[in-house]
């Protein structure tokens, strides 16, 4: 299978559980924006057993913990993009976790409707 989730570097894993892992993103938003991924292959968020919603609630509650420890954020987004057409890009389900920070955009009202661009392009 071609699908980098499934073929993730497991050195690169900074937490996981039976069912899911996190990894930090290859192209950030924020400094410490995280990804929480199921370990079997399926697409989309409603695909998702009970039992891989758990796993990915409880990885969700960890790599916070984490990240308040090691970036302090100020506040958390939290999404999933589902199709094509709402923006995923890996067809393989994945749960952004990205920190927030105090002026890391002139006014954060509406959350993630007015996210900032990557602090890595796709092009690099």
């Amino acid at each position: 299978m071609d699908c980098i989730f499934c073929n993730y570097n497991k050195s690169e894993i900074i937490a996981e559980n039976k069912l899911a892992y996190a990894v930090l993103d290859k192209f950030p938003v924020n400094e410490g924006h995280s990804l929480i991924i199921p370990k079997r292959h399926f697409q989309s968020f409603f695909e998702a057993s009970e039992e891989e919603v758990k796993a990915i609630y409880s990885l969700l509650h960890e790599v916070k913990e984490m990240l308040d420890v090691q970036y302090e954020p100020q506040g958390y987004n939290v999404g999933a993009n589902v199709g094509y057409h709402a923006g995923q890009t890996i067809m393989h389900l994945h749960i952004h976790l990205i920190p927030r920070y105090k002026n890391d955009v002139d006014n954060p009202r509406g959350g993630i409707r007015n996210i900032k661009t990557p602090l890595v392009s796709y092009d690099d």
